[in-house]
């Protein structure tokens, strides 16, 4: 296995991984982006995104390539008030069939090696609250599972009712 980052001859690969979480996060119609935005935003002269991703040997006979991406890490930066310049792991997404390898937690330490080595003061992240797997493995390792906040969103069509009926 291999982790590096991502190019956007990757993000076909990076895409069918995103719609494969959004389908274990029961949202497979949720998925609006294509392949032209991840390389537009990841890739531009000012890249909103960056992305680790996890290779192996393809072992699939109709495979083009001798490698495979099995896993991704898609990060951003934010900036907190309080704490400064701070990592937002997006989406850490292991293909079914690799979960339990070991995948998972080096992409995980790679997002966190970034992390020190940009000298942020905080990564941070959002866990679904029925993902427990993921919730033990994030506690085991020294994460803090903040409870007591709420992930507040507002979508596309609130954004426009807003900005159409408040602000006349």
């Amino acid at each position: 296995m291999i982790i590096r980052k991502g190019t956007p001859a990757d993000m076909p690969s990076v895409l069918g991984l995103i719609k494969e979480l959004a389908l274990f996060e029961k949202e497979p119609d949720a998925v609006l982006i294509t392949v032209e935005d991840l390389v537009r935003d990841g890739f531009g002269a000012v890249p909103l995104f960056y992305v680790f991703v996890a290779e192996i040997d393809s072992d699939s006979p109709e495979s083009t390539s001798e490698k495979e991406i099995v896993g991704i890490a898609l990060w951003y930066y934010r900036y907190s008030t309080w704490k400064g310049k701070i990592i937002h792991l997006e989406d850490l997404v292991v293909k079914e069939s690799m979960r339990g390898t070991g995948l998972g937690y080096a992409l995980y330490s790679e997002i966190l090696k970034q992390g020190k080595k940009d000298q942020v003061r905080r990564v941070e992240w959002n866990v679904l609250d029925w993902n427990t797997p993921a919730i033990d493995f994030y506690e085991k390792s020294g994460a803090k599972v903040l409870r007591d906040w709420h992930v507040v969103q507002m979508d596309e069509i609130g954004i426009h009712q807003f900005v159409s009926d408040k602000l006349k």
